[in-house]
């Protein structure tokens, strides 16, 4: 499958529901989210806790299957994938950044972001690991494990490994979230720099509406649904 191209839809969503549970314990978490996102741009997921951003993260990602609704992502028809299929669509295809760093503890830092590549078969991932954490400052630190890394560098970690395959859409869930606000302004720079010098759509989970104005776009959802779709600035 080849990369979207600049401008053309990355995702497309049509009425899509996510319900989680059965029968009376049923809950609908998204309830019908129409939104297109094209390749290159860098959108902003704000509402309050429980609207379903997270949710919908995890849905557009393909960690969670939809309930109902059409998904595309990245040329792939998100809906007709089981979990097995959905995993090895997001495979190059998709990073995805999180609070929780999720770093494997007996790897280092360059381990952890060239071992994903190595199962997806990049020859060169040992190479372009390095070259990504030199990128976001951490070319000095490549030996070192995870708990030898600052919050802030293993988040950098994190973003390294992300973006390493080169995928055209990068989701990041409050990446600063559990940093102070010193690091977070940092982690935010890097993240930024590194999309746009990959080119790929950027889909950013935020409280922080400061950080959502840096974006091309804010979409804020509120019980399930979009409340209001707009231009950030």
């Amino acid at each position: 499958m080849t990369s979207p191209s600049e401008n053309t839809p990355v995702i497309t969503a049509k009425n899509l529901r996510l319900t989680l549970g059965d029968g009376a314990a049923a809950v609908e978490i998204l309830r019908g989210i129409d939104l297109q996102v094209p390749q290159g741009e860098t959108l902003a997921l704000l509402g309050p806790s429980g609207s379903g951003k997270s949710s919908l993260m995890s849905v557009l990602s393909g960690l969670e299957q939809a309930s109902s609704g059409a998904l595309s992502v990245a040329g792939e028809d998100f809906t007709a994938l089981g979990e097995d299929a959905l995993a090895k669509a997001r495979r190059g295809r998709i990073g995805i950044v999180l609070q929780a760093f999720h770093l494997l503890p007996t790897m280092t830092a360059q381990e952890n972001v060239a071992t994903p590549m190595e199962l997806s078969g990049e020859n060169d991932a040992w190479e372009r690991s390095a070259a990504e954490l030199e990128a976001v400052g951490l070319g000095h630190r490549l030996t070192h494990y995870p708990t030898q890394l600052s919050g802030g560098e293993q988040q950098r970690v994190a973003i390294a490994r992300a973006i390493a395959p080169r995928p055209p859409l990068i989701f990041a869930d409050e990446p600063t979230g559990n940093l102070d606000h010193s690091t977070g302004e940092s982690i935010v720079e890097v993240l930024f720099k590194r999309r746009a010098q990959t080119g790929a759509t950027l889909i950013i989970i935020t409280h922080d509406e400061a950080l959502a104005e840096r974006c091309d776009r804010i979409v804020t959802l509120g019980d399930g649904v979009i409340v209001s779709d707009r231009k950030a600035g």
